[in-house]
């Protein structure tokens, strides 16, 4: 039998057929759940906050590319005010989990950055290139705010990858529900 690192070992919360899914994350319907790893051995799971608290998850293309620094560097920054919102955020990206880990830590990033290295949840999402400039399964750049009943309130995916999201969208959408 191979050996499977922790977070290979687990099919997604719910989502029997996650990886076969069509993009069915839109405003109205109920965020999946699911586990990523936020470091090597260190598996997060997303499911046990969605429907019981405020979500922002945060899909990036990749980690260290200057938009995607800017982004969640602009998060801690406002820290304090993400933190009275009530809101847990989460960063994803289709990096390795030892490449989230080593951004998280470098940049200060006071929230868990996610690695969906089998790029399922971006897919799931929408939130995955399939090819951008000849590199197959970038992550996008989107936004999704999710209330705590589950339900997704703001879905906002950029087709644009140098193009930010809209932070003053998703503090509206957060302080909304």
């Amino acid at each position: 039998m191979a050996f499977l690192p922790p977070w290979q070992k687990h099919k997604p919360l719910g989502r029997p057929d996650f990886e076969n899914t069509p993009m069915s994350v839109t405003i109205g319907s109920h965020a999946p759940a699911f586990k990523l790893p936020a470091r090597p051995g260190h598996e997060v799971d997303v499911g046990n906050v969605i429907g019981h608290q405020k979500v922002v998850l945060l899909f990036i293309p990749l980690a260290f590319s200057p938009v995607c620094t800017t982004e969640f560097c602009t998060f801690r920054d406002d820290w304090s005010n993400w933190s009275k919102l009530g809101c847990a955020v989460f960063g994803i990206s289709v990096d390795s989990p030892f490449v989230t880990d080593k951004f998280k830590q470098e940049l200060s990033i006071p929230f868990d950055i996610l690695s969906d290295f089998n790029k399922e949840v971006s897919r799931t999402y929408g939130a995955l290139y399939e090819n951008l400039m000849g590199l197959k399964g970038v992550g996008k750049r989107a936004a999704f705010v999710i209330n705590a009943a589950g339900k997704v309130v703001y879905a906002k995916v950029n087709d644009e990858a140098g193009q930010q999201v809209d932070f003053a969208a998703i503090q509206s959408a957060v302080e909304s529900c």
